[in-house]
């Protein structure tokens, strides 16, 4: 049987000085051509969850889930400007489409390939239960649907940001998000660091070109005190449920030799040096342990 794949997305109505005016309805239309492309074509449903507000920019072709009720300004008064959902909100609308077995969730500001499912079909396949696909950036002279085919033309250049994530439903219901929301950096961080903590064999894929964004900006400039709100979380929520489950052979760059995985982890902002330097250690002491133990067994069968 081929698995069901919910790919759902946040959209959001915006004025034309936004970025994401152009991006949006990009976005949408990218999504839609993959679908047809797909050689299992019904067995992917394109999905939106939105305020109530934003219902009226989402094109035919996608489930309206239900409405969202709340927003970090909800939690946090303090908090002034955008009116941003949480990342566990958004995953939890999926659990009203009952017909999937794989959830893919991006950003609005992410597009696709035409052979985007395709491919994840075939990660799927050889047997992932989770799968990170890093963006490539393209122009930002492209601003109209009829701009798609040059799109896909051009490749671009990759970029170190987490923004497209593929997981199997039943780890919907493990994952530790607490009110992390999106839009934010520190959305990216808790989602591969659930993903790696949970999945059994999951993929990091840096650098393919299967999604892209438009703009080639890496740090875009963000609102600090949306900023911290999604640091102070995750440091202090989810990394200590999580950590006893990180496993330095799940992560980012762990199949690369030492020295250029410690030259990743350190440049990567979405992984943390502390966090690699405990996983290197423990990894050490395993192996040790374990030649130790072999050493040991060897002198007793004499």
């Amino acid at each position: 049987m081929t698995p069901r794949i919910l790919h759902i997305i946040n959209p959001v109505k915006v004025s034309n000085v936004s970025d994401l005016f152009f991006a949006q309805p990009i976005t949408f239309e990218s999504m839609k051509n993959a679908k047809r492309y797909a050689k299992f074509s019904e067995s992917i449903t394109l999905a939106t969850t939105q305020f109530e507000e934003d219902n009226s920019i989402i094109p035919d072709g996608f489930l309206h889930l239900s409405n969202l009720q709340r927003s970090i300004l909800d939690l946090n008064p303090i908090l002034k400007g955008k009116k941003l959902p949480f990342i566990n909100d958004i995953l939890n609308k999926t659990k009203e489409f009952d017909a999937c077995d794989y959830i893919v969730y991006t950003n609005m500001d992410i597009g696709v390939l035409p052979q985007f499912y395709d491919v994840l079909y075939s990660y799927i396949s050889q047997g992932h239960d989770a799968v990170v696909i890093n963006r490539r950036r393209v122009s930002s002279q492209f601003k109209k649907i009829e701009d798609l085919p040059l799109i896909y033309s051009q490749l671009g250049d990759s970029h170190p940001g987490f923004d497209c994530f593929i997981f199997k439903k039943e780890l919907l219901d493990k994952f530790i998000f607490d009110d992390i929301c999106i839009g934010i950096p520190f959305l990216e961080v808790s989602f591969i660091h659930n993903l790696f903590s949970f999945a059994e064999k999951p993929l990091f894929v840096p650098d393919i070109h299967l999604t892209f964004h438009l703009g080639m900006e890496v740090l875009p400039k963000i609102n600090k005190d949306f900023y911290w709100h999604n640091r102070t979380v995750f440091f202090e929520k989810i990394n200590p449920k999580l950590k006893s489950k990180y496993d330095l052979k799940k992560f980012p760059y762990a199949h690369l030799p030492f020295p250029k995985r410690t030259i990743k982890w350190v440049l990567n902002p979405g992984v943390f040096t502390r966090t690699y330097l405990e996983l290197e250690g423990k990894n050490f002491w395993y192996r040790l342990k374990f030649r130790l133990n072999e050493i040991r067994w060897r002198f007793l069968q004499k």
